[in-house]
């Protein structure tokens, strides 16, 4: 039963007042009727008494009050799901934008999704190889994991983005492996990108993407993300596939967050935000994880681009607590050439120690690893030292670190976005790194291992 009203009162932005209504609830979809019998999808926001408050999926230019009519459709914003979404490019509130047809969906899904009983959740346990050896060998990203990438304006994080969906997968299992790709507010060219990069390299048929570009609704932009977790609950939890979201950009999000709060006249929070953002992320990013009893698993890489390179800026800040970790990247090894340029220092995977060593990676990589990062901020301070009292005032072993600092840089994290290295090969660059300092030095290492690896 769809009921109709012609009792629009007042339009404000995307928001519009209905008076008079019955048995309407939150976030009940509904679609406006304009006089020359043109329809507008819209989505309850706010019930107060008979009056509901309706929020526009597209603008509201041409809304004549008198002659438009409301319908209401007794449900929530669905999508629908098929194995055939793999390989598929959909708009953010999922309809088909690459000329192919309509999907046939095998189910309807709401896209608000539920939330999964703690109880019910599986530990993240097994190591993912991303072939990028500052995320596999130092900052390892296991399955059922949310890792997001701090970036920052005109950083590389779009040719990382793409490198980790074309070259990610679960090692020693013949288990299928899917991604599901989702932009929010990027640009055409951006846009483009993506999906010449899926396409050229054939990461694209195991790929649905769901793309809001810069000039589509804010309000669009909000549903993205959730059409795309949708999608990868099913695969996951439906069809057995281990599934990599990745989400870019989580601050166009929280901005299309706020632009609505303005208009709807909230409160607003630190920097203008909603109150509710932290709630709000904690919805999107709860989703990822394993389930008991189910063979598939959601693993989330959201990307956000820090305002003003600033980690404490809310939209970092709040995403920090709901995760298990970051990966940053630094303007300063950016200009230096070091691609990808991840600042593994203060990067943390929150969840490597689950995901490495014996029949994982390998029995040496907890062991190296710490000796790796130690090294490293130790090299890191002796180049500090040189630049204050120059390289006369250091010792000779100071000076060894400073080498190796700079090798690290070079070597093991700058590998380009094309190299696909197994993490094998990861962990030999870091002995032959390693072995440029004395033995003595390494005390973060078990003399078994020193035995087997070091200067071999």
């Amino acid at each position: 039963m769809s009921r109709e009203y012609r009792t629009i009162q007042e339009v404000a932005g995307p928001l519009m007042l209905v008076k008079g209504v019955e048995n309407v609830t939150y976030d009940e979809l509904g679609e406006i009727e304009l006089a020359n019998g043109e329809t507008r999808r819209c989505q309850v926001l706010e019930i107060n008494g008979d009056t509901a408050m309706v929020q526009l999926f597209e603008s509201s230019t041409g809304i004549n009050l008198s002659n438009s009519k409301v319908r209401f459709l007794g449900r929530s914003m669905e999508l629908g799901v098929s194995e055939d979404m793999l390989g598929r490019v959909f708009d953010g509130l999922g309809r088909p934008v690459d000329g192919g047809p309509e999907i046939l969906p095998d189910a309807r899904m709401d896209v608000n999704g539920l939330p999964m009983n703690p109880a019910a959740r599986n530990y993240p346990q097994e190591f993912i190889q991303t072939g990028i050896s500052a995320i596999d060998g130092l900052n390892t990203l296991v399955r059922g994991q949310k890792l997001p990438i701090f970036s920052a304006s005109g950083l590389p994080h779009a040719q990382l983005a793409a490198q980790i969906a074309r070259q990610a997968k679960v090692r020693g299992t013949s288990e299928p492996f899917a991604v599901v790709f989702a932009a929010m507010g990027i640009t055409f060219e951006e846009s483009n990108f993506f999906v010449q990069s899926f396409k050229d390299t054939g990461a694209i048929d195991r790929t649905v993407m769901f793309v809001n570009l810069a000039n589509d609704p804010a309000v669009e932009r909000i549903a993205t993300p959730r059409m795309a977790l949708t999608a990868a609950e099913y695969l996951a939890f439906e069809k057995d596939m281990h599934v990599l979201v990745i989400l870019t950009d989580i601050t166009n999000y929280a901005d299309a967050l706020r632009e609505v709060s303005a208009a709807r006249k909230e409160v607003p929070g630190r920097r203008g935000y909603p109150g509710y953002m932290y709630t709000n992320l904690a919805t999107i990013y709860e989703r990822a994880g394993r389930q008991k009893g189910k063979k598939g698993s959601i693993t989330m890489i959201p990307i956000l681009t820090m305002p003003e390179d600033d980690k404490t800026h809310p939209i970092p800040d709040l995403t920090g607590y709901i995760t298990e970790g970051q990966i940053i990247l630094s303007r300063d090894l950016y200009r230096k050439g070091v691609m990808p340029p991840i600042d593994v220092l203060p990067s943390l995977s929150r969840l490597k120690d689950k995901g490495i060593g014996e029949g994982k990676t390998r029995a040496d990589h907890s062991n190296t690893m710490n000796q790796l990062f130690a090294a490293y901020a130790r090299g890191k301070e002796a180049k500090e030292l040189m630049v204050v009292l120059g390289e006369a005032a250091l010792t000779d072993m100071d000076k060894l670190y400073a080498k190796f600092a700079d090798e690290f840089e070079q070597k093991y994290v700058s590998q380009g976005y094309d190299t696909d290295r197994d993490i094998e090969e990861t962990l030999d660059i870091g002995w032959k790194l390693l072995s440029i300092l004395p033995r003595s030095e390494l005390k973060r290492i078990d003399n078994k291992y020193l035995d087997q690896y070091y200067g071999k």
